[in-house]
């Protein structure tokens, strides 16, 4: 299993080629290419490059999906018996990072293909229902 550390909006994450993760919002157009060059450890057959903060010569290699918002979380402070009450709320930005490719000193290590829109499947399809509405 090769995997890498990266770190991304002040964050350290371990990424594996071919899987998508949500990390702080970047500012990349959706289905563009990103190379993160915050690399800070690369394992590979057993093989482990630690950086000094960051290895050297190493990338990693993703595609944006999509933007969105996370949860709503909120923040309630209250002072007992002084009625002060404050409410806020707030959305994180988010972006969904697949990433395609982890690379090492120009060498591709792990490689996946990102899927395209054709070959990912519709969530939402109401084909099946309609049939099954009609049979009875």
């Amino acid at each position: 299993m090769t995997y890498a550390i990266i770190e991304t909006g002040g964050k350290q994450i371990k990424v594996e080629a071919g899987r998508f993760y949500d990390i702080e919002l970047l500012s990349v157009e959706p289905d563009e290419k990103v190379t993160i060059d915050a690399v800070l450890l690369v394992q590979h057959e057993g093989e482990v490059s630690i950086g000094q903060p960051l290895v050297a010569g190493a990338t990693v290699e993703g595609t944006v999906m999509r933007h969105f918002r996370g949860r709503k979380v909120l923040v309630y402070k209250m002072k007992p018996k002084k009625k002060t009450r404050k409410k806020r709320g707030h959305r994180q930005e988010i972006t969904r990072l697949l990433i395609n490719s982890i690379n090492l000193n120009g060498a591709v290590l792990v490689y996946e293909e990102a899927p395209t829109t054709a070959e990912t499947p519709n969530i939402v399809d109401s084909a099946p229902v309609e049939e099954a509405v009609a049979a009875e």
